[in-house]
């Protein structure tokens, strides 16, 4: 039998590394320390107790809202959706009147999402005040908006 006496500390070393960070938690950054005191007052969270803001900290460590969790794109554009199973249809109002699409209309939803339009051209559907919307997930990623009363649909990316 051939044995490798060299081979064996590297391995007890690698085993001790390992065990190592398996028992050393992972420090995620508090919300005081990844917002600014701005972002903070015009969250509201700045009118939390200490009791209050150590709760909501550890809600988020504890599901999943870590330093690893990717909140932009490498371009800086905010992803929503970082999980593509997590994406649901989305069935809301469009605050205001509604006349179609002009190429980079921006639509405003009453539960304060913004979507964009995402493809070119143009649509002049009428006048519809706060109608129906539902914005369903499509293949690759993309979203389709259907506004009811028109019958009428366009592909749309979220913004807010």
């Amino acid at each position: 039998m051939r044995t490798f006496p060299s081979v064996l500390p590297v391995v007890l070393a690698l085993a001790a590394t390992v065990t190592a960070a398996a028992q050393t938690p992972q420090q995620t950054p508090t919300l005081e320390e990844r917002m600014s005191q701005a972002e903070l007052k015009a969250a509201g969270l700045d009118r939390l107790s200490p009791e209050e803001l150590k709760y909501l900290n550890e809600w988020l460590r504890t599901h999943g809202a870590g330093a690893n969790t990717q909140l932009v794109t490498p371009g800086g554009q905010p992803v929503f959706y970082p999980d593509s199973s997590a994406r649901e249809t989305v069935e809301t109002h469009i605050s205001g009147l509604f006349t179609g699409w002009h190429g980079h209309t921006v639509f405003k939803l009453d539960n304060g999402q913004e979507w964009k339009q995402a493809e070119s051209g143009a649509y002049d559907a009428g006048k519809f005040q706060d109608p129906v919307v539902r914005i369903k997930p499509m293949l690759l990623g993309s979203w389709l908006m259907y506004v009811e009363g028109c019958g009428c649909s366009v592909r749309v990316n979220r913004i807010k």
